[in-house]
């Protein structure tokens, strides 16, 4: 973030604030919101001039900024309103606001069926993590629905980019990425199945097979159900050496199980 907010409070219910202030960049920020966020539902009696302290704290540390220098300035950065309170930013100040617009990008990319260029923006936009969304901030329940939303919106940018890049050959280059991924998301169809075409790419059709059985152990452990039938058809592709598998990705490699309708004789295009 630009425009001072690298001056950031250390006080773990400041960070809390600004977190959420930031978040909602350039809207306003009820003070309602802001007590139910860092109190939940027990505020203290004094909720709300102690909310007005934390703001003139946050203020105070802006101020101290190069770019802001003054009291004064921090005011017009972070405003009051009418029982609210907004941080101002400029387009392009938070790493938040760069990745919607290189998502946005993305997807025109998508839509236009260039995967280099898909690669390429997504690739931009994944850098500009560091780490979990607000990884020194005990988030409160409007943060944590923020929170869960950018980083299935994150997981879902990976795995579209694995899916341009498994079109373009990239499959040795992603064996690392892939099975760190599942493995950290052992649920994840889609990423197990992408890392199935990855091994099975790059000869290791063994680790490919284990790959799969791998995921049928755990999801009938977990949840008693069998992988879909689009990761079904994958496995037997891998087991029969299907040509297919060489040539094209599966399309959109995206195993929703709305899509395995049982009794569907749909083959995929290898």
């Amino acid at each position: 973030m630009d425009d001072g907010i690298e001056y950031l409070p250390t006080a773990p219910k400041q960070r809390h604030l600004l977190a959420l202030l930031l978040l909602h960049a350039n809207l306003p920020v009820s003070t309602e919101i802001c007590s139910q966020e860092l109190w939940e539902n027990n505020p203290p009696p004094s909720a709300l001039p102690t909310l007005q302290t934390y703001i003139l704290q946050i203020r105070r540390s802006l101020a101290r900024s190069p770019s802001i220098c003054s009291l004064k300035s921090a005011r017009q950065k972070l405003v009051t309103g009418s029982r609210s309170y907004r941080i101002v930013t400029e387009p392009d100040a938070l790493d938040l606001t760069r990745f919607s617009r290189l998502l946005q990008e993305g997807r025109v990319a998508q839509r236009g069926g260039d995967d280099r260029a898909v690669s390429r923006i997504f690739r931009a936009a994944l850098s500009l993590w560091r780490g979990e969304v607000l990884a020194d901030v005990t988030p409160g329940p409007h943060l944590r629905e923020r929170v869960n939303s950018l980083t299935e919106m994150r997981l879902g940018m990976m795995e579209q980019c694995f899916e341009a890049e498994l079109r373009l050959g990239l499959h040795h280059q992603l064996l690392s990425e892939l099975g760190a991924l599942s493995a950290r998301h052992p649920l994840n169809e889609n990423l197990t199945a992408q890392y199935m075409l990855a091994l099975y790419r790059s000869s290791r059709q063994v680790e490919a097979l284990e790959a799969f059985h791998r995921l049928r152990r755990i999801l009938d452990e977990e949840l008693g159900i069998e992988p879909c039938l689009r990761v079904r058809l994958l496995h037997e592709a891998i087991l029969t050496g299907d040509p297919r598998l060489d040539t094209d990705l599966v399309d959109g490699l995206t195993p929703g199980r709305e899509r395995a309708a049982a009794g569907s004789s749909t083959r995929p295009s290898w």
